[in-house]
């Protein structure tokens, strides 16, 4: 049995189910965390983490540090922004901002599944109150059951707020209309010398023959974008560049720069996913 049946046979389990299984499968190496000690306050067990990798404390941290890394040299972060992170998660990125930023300095962080959420203010927010997590009850076919519409969401924070806004690994799992609102909301909350950096996956005419059929792959085609599963739309998209700098445009915003990433064989890559980095108009 490939890849292919297994991605299949895991997307067909409903949102509840797959947060179960990988409670249950990650159970014995969070129970062997704890009894030998590698456990980290702010890092929560592997059964827990729902998006990237399910790592022990040592990997997920390393992972935070890189992240922390690519908004320092693709953004510019400075200690003392204000910033947004769309898609906060269960805090992979936020553990390494709280040593960077300073008092001074704000950070939000809004995401669709309570448990990270109630984790991150938990753990984080506590100790750190310039650090904020919102959930946001919105649908999403991988995540959760809600009823609210990404479409109709709008960032629970006023015009102009924030210096830097960035995603990682978000807009890989939402519907073109809905990645588009989103750009709409993060011109409005971002200050007008700000910049926001988003990973994507992205392709042209010279490489949509390979991610079609590659091992890691999109399939499925769309208009301006093709899907990895029909069944379960937010299980991964891609989007090609045209269809990108369109809905850059209406939302008022330009990309600066586009870094291809590892998933597609490019060399020198920073980042598994590519990376765009983009300001207002």
């Amino acid at each position: 049995m490939n890849k292919n049946y297994f991605r299949k046979l895991w997307y067909s389990l409903s949102a509840k189910q797959r947060f179960w299984v990988r409670y249950l499968y990650y159970l014995p190496a969070d129970l062997w965390d704890r009894i030998k000690g590698k456990r980290n306050k702010y890092v929560p067990p592997r059964g827990a983490i729902y998006t990237g990798s399910a790592a022990g404390a040592e990997k997920f941290l390393a992972s935070s540090k890189h992240q922390l890394e690519l908004l320092k040299s693709e953004l510019d972060l400075r200690p003392d922004d204000h910033v947004l992170d769309i898609g906060s998660g269960i805090g992979r990125t936020a553990i390494s901002l709280v040593e960077y930023l300073s008092a001074q300095a704000r950070y939000e962080g809004f995401d669709v599944v309570k448990s990270g959420v109630d984790w991150c203010n938990k753990k984080i927010g506590r100790d750190f109150p310039n650090f904020n997590f919102t959930y946001v009850p919105l649908f999403n076919d991988l995540y959760n059951n809600s009823k609210a519409k990404a479409t109709d969401f709008e960032f629970p924070y006023k015009a102009a707020e924030f210096d830097k806004v960035y995603c990682f690994s978000v807009f890989t799992h939402m519907m073109v209309d809905e990645i588009g609102h989103y750009l709409k909301e993060i011109q409005r909350v971002m200050k007008h010398d700000g910049s926001a950096l988003s990973t994507f996956f992205l392709y042209d005419e010279t490489d949509e023959d390979q991610i079609a059929t590659q091992g890691f792959g999109f399939p499925v085609k769309g208009d301006g974008f093709r899907l990895m599963n029909s069944k379960v739309t937010s299980g991964n998209i891609a989007i090609h560049k045209e269809k990108l700098n369109q809905m850059m445009a209406a939302a008022g915003l330009e990309v600066t720069r586009i870094a291809d990433g590892f998933w597609k064989g490019a060399q020198g890559a920073k980042e598994y996913q590519d990376i765009v980095v983009f300001k207002k108009k």
